[in-house]
This record gives structure tokens, sequence and C-alpha cells, in this order.
């Protein structure tokens, strides 16, 4: 029996992106740095692109070829946005979206003084204690345990496996114990308790070698070696008990050891591998805003003439395939060079929006609105992905500091006067309320929470504990002092 064939009409809609538009989309998310690199990339890979000298740009802004040219010109700079139907309008010319808001004095204050050169800590670490010890099996030692401390000053592998790498390698029998007295030597260096492997550990090697009162020291010794976790815990009258002293004793036992160093490899970045560098600049002049892309080192693209006289009617007679390829890489260029203006052209308009919205943040520095995607996405004109992306990684500098601008994106809390309270101004009064309690009856989440209603600040208690939690403010309980 034959099958029956059925023919049937189905509707759907749906949405696909374009190559063109997934390509805006990836360098929309992009911050400076990595933008600056992606355009490198293109450059090497599409040979119609070009980086426009900075003479050429400025002779190419500063005098138009002809009356039509700089009343043209005249005519952009009198408007806010550069539109992507502009640019392909523009003959590829290469010319940068009009930035009305750019400094004259850009280039004198992008200057960086240079940063001086500095000795690893492992280094120091290891010229330390070559000078200590002499021994060659010692030191070689050494140099593998210092290769596998962390960034914070820590030993977090086990000392059994970096021993076992070191025998493998060098087809040794060091036995564990040589390995232990060994590392007990590397945690009497500078900065002392470097390469422990527990905080226990770190404060106890710090202690050890602190000048301090020998009964200050050993009582401390003891809290740490024997009752660490009473002393984590804030078990005062449990410590004051066990070592048989008084409060005023114990409190200066604690002033010792707090004054101990948690992270003895803090700080041992450079100015060069530690630092953000904002896209976006927002300063004052004269009452109002001036915004400004941080894009000086970004190159303006425009087409190589060479190439673009190979596809012309009337140019040089080259194969099919050559013509073909060239177009291929015309196409790719027009259409990158036409999403860096989009682009850029899209980042200043949420920046322009969250500084309408937070306006009295920029004035004050301080009492951030209650702000999300869609409030900007309807300002802008674009879907909420599009704001997502646009915040994604992306940092502004202020006269306030230099400012995520995730930072300016906060949910609202109701208040008694129906007014919304942005999370972040709720999230300062907790620190501010536990930043004056008494020390020694600290106020648990509750009472904060019971504060801040008579305050006008509708608020429960488990929103005041995750406030405090990724304030990294410790419960009541854990900030109690003698």
């Amino acid at each position: 029996m034959a099958a029956m064939m059925n023919l049937s009409q189905q509707l759907r809609l749906g949405l696909k992106l374009t190559p063109q538009q997934v390509q805006y989309l990836k360098l929309l998310q992009l911050p400076t740095l990595a933008l600056e690199q992606r355009i490198k990339m293109e450059l090497e890979i599409n040979p119609v692109l070009e980086p426009m000298e900075e003479m050429e740009q400025v002779l190419e802004q500063e005098e138009p070829a002809t009356v039509a040219e700089a009343e043209d010109e005249a005519e952009a700079k009198t408007e806010d946005s550069y539109t992507l139907e502009d640019y392909l309008n523009d003959d590829l010319a290469g010319h940068k979206a009009p930035d009305t808001f750019r400094q004259n004095n850009e280039d004198e204050d992008g200057y960086e003084s240079p940063v001086p050169s500095s000795v690893p800590l492992s280094e120091r670490l290891l010229a330390q204690f070559r000078l200590s010890n002499t021994d060659e099996t010692d030191t070689l030692i050494a140099e593998e345990i210092i290769g596998n401390i962390d960034s914070d000053g820590y030993l977090r592998r086990d000392l059994a496996l970096v021993l076992q790498d070191l025998n493998l390698s060098f087809g040794l029998e060091i036995p564990l114990e040589r390995a232990e007295v060994v590392l007990k030597q590397i945690h009497m260096l500078e900065p002392p308790g470097i390469a422990a492997r527990s905080l226990q550990e770190c404060l106890i090697a710090q202690l050890k070698g602190r000048a301090c009162e020998m009964t200050l020291k050993q009582l401390g010794l003891k809290i740490l070696e024997q009752q660490f976790d009473d002393f984590k815990a804030k078990r005062f009258d449990e410590l004051a008990r066990s070592l048989r002293v008084g409060t005023e004793t114990l409190k200066k036992v604690f002033d010792v050891i707090q004054h101990l160093n948690p992270k003895p490899g803090d700080g041992e970045f450079s100015a060069q591998e530690n630092y953000v560098t904002p896209d976006f600049i927002v300063a004052r002049d004269n009452g109002d805003f001036i915004i400004t892309l941080n894009d000086r080192n970004v190159p303006t693209l425009r087409i190589n003439n060479a190439y673009r006289d190979l596809i012309a009617p009337k140019g040089k007679k080259v194969s099919a395939e050559t013509k073909d390829f060239v177009k291929k890489k015309f196409e790719a260029a027009k259409w990158f060079i036409a999403s860096i203006h989009q682009r850029r052209e899209t980042l200043l308009k949420v920046m322009h929006a969250i500084l309408d919205r937070q306006r009295q943040w920029f004035e004050e520095g301080e009492n951030l609105k209650p702000m999300i995607y869609k409030d900007v996405a309807g300002v802008v004109g674009v879907d909420i992905s599009t704001i997502s992306r646009v915040v994604n990684s992306k940092y502004v500098q202020t006269e306030f500091g230099v400012y995520p601008l995730r930072y300016y994106f906060t949910s609202g809390l109701e208040s008694d006067n129906g007014e919304d309270v942005s999370n972040q101004a709720v999230k300062q009064r907790v620190k501010d309320i536990i930043s004056c309690e008494d020390s020694q009856n600290p106020l648990n989440d509750d009472k904060i929470a019971e504060m801040l209603q008579k305050e006008g600040i509708r608020i429960a208690r488990r929103t005041v504990a995750k406030y405090r939690e990724q304030l990294s403010l410790p419960i009541a309980r854990m900030r109690k002092k003698i």
C-alpha cells in the first residue's frame, strides 16, 4: 500500500543576524584595549584596510579640500551622532565619527610617567635563601617551593607533590622531612610567613620572628598553636580562662596578632600589571559634563586606494579571481569600518543616558538612583542585550575615581515616602551603621533592619544579611572586640 503524502503550510516568525550584525555585536562588547588588538588583527588579515597616519587625519580635519566639503563638515559637527548610513555615504574616506566632546589637550594629559623596574619576589626570596644556606640540595628544594607560591604568598600545593616533581626531574631521593626543614627556613625570609600552607602557619611564622614583649609573644603563640579555633571565633572568655590572664592582657595579645599580615605576598604586582584603562572619561566643565570616548590609541581606518582601483570599472586589468578576492576583502573592510563607527556612536549614546539618569552622583559622588538595563535601552532605542554588551567590561573615569559601568545599574528598595532608594545607597548605609556600632556589642542583622525601617527604608533581615556579605563584613559575633 503506497504511503500518502501530506502537504501543509506553516508560518514562522524568526530572527537571523547577518554576519555584519554579528561582527558589530562582537566589537560592541570589547573594551578599549581588546578593540585595539582586534583592529591590529584585522589589519593583518585584510590587505584592503590601512591605518590613516596622524598627520593625514589632522590635515583632513583642518583643511577641507573644497567649499562643499567644508560646509558638510560644519554641518556634521552640529549633529550629536554619526550614524551607520552617514558613514556608508561618506565614500569610505576613513573619517572618525565627529566628537564634539573631545578636549583639545588630550595629548598633553595622556602622558604616563615611566614605571621603575623591580626585582620579582621569587628572585628576592632565592637571594635571601642563598645567603643563609649554601647547601646545593637545599637551594634546589627552595627553588621548587618558591616556584609554587601563589600570588598572595601561600603554598597551596601539597609539599609532597612539590618534592615528587623535584625528585623525578633530577633523579633524586630527597626525604619529605628535609623539605619541611627548608620550608621552615623560607617562612622566616622577608616577608615573614611567605610560603605558608595555611593562615595559622603564616601567623605563627610571623609572630616567631616579630620583635615584641616576650610574654605577649609566648601567649600569642599559645593561642595560635593550641586554641586557633577559639581565636577565629573570638571566644574571649574561653581564651582568658585558658590562658589565665585578664582582659587587658588578652587585648594586648590580640593587638599583636592583628598587626600580622595574613597575605604576605600581596602588593607584589607592578603598576604595569595591575591597572584599568577607562573606556570613557567624564569631566566637569563650567557646570556641565564633557564625555570623551577614550580611543586615542585606536587607529583610524580607511580603504587602500591601490586595491580600490583594482575593482573600479576603469581600473587595471586583473584576473577575475584576483578581482573577486579584492571585492570580498573590500566588502569586509567596508563593514568592519562601519561597525567601528556604529560601536562608537552606541557607546556615546549609552554613556549620555547613564549620565543623564545619574547626574546627581556625577555631581556629588553619592546618591545613585535605581536604574536597570531596560531604562537605558528605552532612552537609547536599542535592545536590552545591546546595553548588556556595552556595559560588559567597560570603565568610566570620573572625578571621584574609576568605576565599572555596572556600578551605575542598581535595583531599588521602596521607601515610606514612595520613592525608590538604590541598593547601593542602602549598602553604604549598612556599612556606615556597622562602622559606628559599639565594638563590644555589635548589631545583628535584625537590629540593622529595624534601624533602616525607622529611617523609612523597607528592608528585610535577609536582605541586610545579603548586603553585609557583599560588603565582606562578618556577622555580629565575629565583629566583637575586647
